[in-house]
């Protein structure tokens, strides 16, 4: 559904000390510098999958998605998206795809989300019958039918996401870019936001390439993750792999009965945190089972639960792995 191959978006950009006489001296003279957003990425995306297209602020991963949404034209590469080639903005690409940005919006402020479907029904085309039945089943499993009806102004942040998506799925999109579309809600909306995504991918077989710094975004939605620093593709593959790759240790919890000395901890392994009522230790996957079996039988353990480590400490290793190997790279010698 989706190919990416070599894919390049460099910009030219002005820079000057501050100044009034360097503003002047502009005037006649500028000196630019390249800024490479995005720098030679490779993927593949099949039809019906949910991928997690992840990394740091200012990997280009936004300039990416608006690269396939036919926003902006690459600097070099090939991209394709079911056949078509973004950024030719075809009739028949268009009513394909959907971008929705978590920081923008498109409700209209001071009318009901309803007026924005109708709006969005007349530019894409969609019969009445078939709009009416998209209505009734995106206000079933958003829980809409209390909103529609009310100015977009006196609806809550939730609220309002919640008829953004709506709206952007008038059309029934085969393709959905989604950047940061859980940004700024509290965490019981980002779990209704988060089951609904993963209900309408299941009930449309709709392909969805997904940015979040919410790492319980890519838990619970993309098999898959795709992972981006400085232009550069870092990583493409399983997320169950990358935490395998990244941390292969394991996080053993323990709820402990009484306070327990550190001391006590540490023959089990290096103690990540330790209060009086819970531990958090860092073993080997191979000395998991000796580590529980040791634990319940030398500590008042109440309970125990063995876990990967957090996602955000394996991204955040991985940042830090692909900016050591970039820093390691000779530099190009002028010719």
């Amino acid at each position: 559904m989706i190919s990416v191959k070599d894919l390049c978006k460099h910009y030219q950009v002005h820079k000057r000390p501050p100044g009034l006489k360097a503003a002047f001296r502009s005037v006649f003279h500028r000196s630019f510098t390249t800024v490479k957003a995005v720098d030679g990425i490779t993927f593949d995306i099949r039809t019906g999958a949910r991928v997690g297209f992840l990394g740091p602020n200012g990997a280009g991963k936004t300039t990416t998605l608006k690269v396939l949404a036919g926003l902006l034209h690459p600097t070099s590469g090939e991209v394709r998206v079911d056949g078509h080639v973004p950024r030719k903005r075809e009739h028949a690409y268009l009513k394909k795809i959907m971008l929705v940005t978590g920081q923008k919006q498109q409700l209209l402020w001071d009318l009901p989300p309803a007026e924005t479907f109708e709006l969005n029904r007349a530019i894409y085309d969609v019969p009445a019958a078939e709009y009416r039945e998209t209505v009734a089943e995106l206000s079933e499993l958003l829980e809409l039918s209390d909103l529609i009806t009310k100015p977009a102004r006196q609806l809550s942040l939730g609220e309002r996401m919640k008829c953004e998506l709506a709206a952007a799925l008038i059309h029934r999109p085969k393709v959905l870019f989604m950047d940061e579309p859980t940004i700024g809600l509290d965490v019981s909306m980002q779990a209704v936001i988060r089951g609904f995504i993963k209900r309408y991918n299941e009930l449309r077989g709709a392909t969805i390439l997904l940015t979040s710094h919410y790492m319980d975004d890519v838990a619970a939605l993309c098999p898959r993750v795709i992972v981006i620093d400085k232009g550069r593709l870092s990583y493409d593959g399983g997320l169950d792999a990358l935490v395998r790759q990244v941390r292969p240790e394991k996080r053993v919890v323990l709820h402990l009965e009484r306070p327990v000395s550190q001391a006590d901890l540490a023959q089990l392994g290096k103690v990540v945190s330790h209060d009086t009522a819970e531990a958090v230790l860092q073993v080997a996957q191979e000395v998991v089972n000796a580590t529980v079996t040791r634990a319940l039988a030398t500590l008042p353990v109440q309970d125990l639960t063995v876990e990967n480590a957090p996602l955000e400490e394996v991204m955040s290793e991985l940042f830090a792995r692909s900016r050591a190997a970039r820093e390691s790279e000779p530099e190009a010698v002028p010719s």
